[in-house]
């Protein structure tokens, strides 16, 4: 998983293997190592709510997907565009998140997308 975070915004960005794994319950994981005893680490993982939610502390975060919300994107892969959660984070502030698979890795593993 690419994780790209600038200001109040959080890409993520899959591969057709992860994609694979996530629709089977797994999760995904990146994790990187900052300090000595300081790391972020992002996972992502299917839920069966009807609402994403972002949950954590300390450097530690899960962002729950519903697969209500996926399902619908898998069918039209691959695309360009993605999924895009406003999630707030407290006061008027709320962190954008973009969820999305590898358009050319996703146009290796489907071939072009048929219309």
């Amino acid at each position: 998983m690419k994780v790209q975070l600038q200001g109040q915004a959080l890409r993520l960005r899959l591969d057709e293997a992860e994609l694979a794994s996530l629709l089977v319950g797994r999760d995904i994981a990146s994790l990187t190592r900052l300090l000595p005893g300081n790391a972020f680490d992002m996972q992502v993982r299917l839920s069966e709510e009807m609402e994403p939610a972002l949950m954590g502390a300390h450097g530690q975060f899960r962002f729950h997907l519903p697969r209500s919300l996926l399902e619908p994107y898998v069918a039209r892969l691959p695309c360009r565009d993605g999924l895009r959660f406003e999630l707030p984070v407290g006061g008027d502030d709320v962190l954008v998140l973009e969820f999305e698979v590898d358009v050319r890795d996703s146009v290796r593993s489907r071939g072009p997308r048929k219309h």
